[in-house]
């Protein structure tokens, strides 16, 4: 019998966490060492844009580095884990029966919101992966259905990573660039979100644009958020959560990570830092 996977959202941060693990990458290695070895990944990052869902049947999707200025070693970097088609056409025959209409992508590869947390949680890549699209220009409702849609693949040993950050404010990013003091209103919007996931109210976070503090502020466009409703709708909505990362990098760049466990998992106790609560999530 297939174990249920848990869901995962990461926050990737900039390029260079490749080549800077902070405490964000050994929290990832750890995730990765484990969680049940999946048979296949499907990616949900927040740097691949389309109009309607599209997913990758690339055989070996290549590494794309798709930013600029950064050290060269980071260009150097190659993450060559093989293609996932079969899933991929999964992928477009459950979305397609929830009315979410899907397209196959040939030649997409993996951008940095994929290969660069995948590195830490499968630094082998020996475990094939393929990507899906977001669209930037629906709601948050419209991603937590997807997500909703694509459950049935957490049955079938398919390990749902939606990657974005839990806060994204490039303006805030360049301006404390170098400093290190977190900034109230990331603290702040970063605090709501923990205790909304914990306490389980999706329709809370569905709609955070109004009720969270500085929601705005801390995502002046929406793409990097929307892949946590894809892992949560993913999750089934009668699990648990866990928080296993809480760093805060450049003063404002929240590095959350969420585990959605199924629910016979058994939750972690608090160590009292505030990065392993578990709690119901439903929605």
């Amino acid at each position: 019998m297939t174990t249920v996977l848990p869901t995962l959202f990461v926050s990737h941060g900039a390029p260079t966490l490749a080549l800077e693990p902070g405490a964000t990458g050994p929290a990832l290695s750890a995730i990765g060492e484990t969680l049940p070895r999946p048979k296949a990944v499907l990616m949900v990052s927040a740097h691949w844009e389309s109009a309607r869902p599209a997913v990758s049947t690339a055989q070996q999707p290549e590494t794309i580095h798709d930013f600029g200025g950064f050290p060269q070693a980071l260009y150097r970097l190659q993450y060559p884990a093989p293609g996932a088609a079969d899933l991929a056409r999964r992928v477009k025959e459950v979305l397609d029966a929830a009315g979410l209409a899907c397209d196959l992508d040939p030649r997409r590869g993996l951008d940095h919101g994929a290969w660069v947390p995948l590195r830490y949680l499968y630094p082998q890549a020996d475990v094939p992966v393929t990507q899906l699209s977001i669209q930037s220009q629906l709601s948050t409702q419209h991603h937590y259905r997807l997500g909703e849609a694509l459950h049935p693949l957490t049955n079938e040993g398919v390990l749902i990573i939606g990657s974005g950050s839990l806060t994204h404010n490039l303006y805030e990013f360049r301006l404390h660039a170098g400093k290190q003091a977190p900034q109230e209103y990331a603290v702040e919007f970063q605090r709501w979100v923990y205790e909304r996931i914990i306490a389980g109210d999706v329709p809370a976070l569905i709609d955070y644009r109004r009720r969270a503090p500085h929601a705005v502020r801390a995502h002046p466009t929406e793409e990097h958020f929307l892949p946590l409703f894809v892992a949560l709708g993913a999750a089934g909505g009668a699990g648990t959560a866990r928080r296993i990362n809480d760093e805060m990098t450049f003063g404002a760049l929240a590095m959350d990570a969420y585990v959605f466990e199924p629910a016979a998992s058994r939750a972690r106790p608090d160590d009292g830092s505030g990065t392993a609560r578990a709690g119901s999530v439903s929605g």
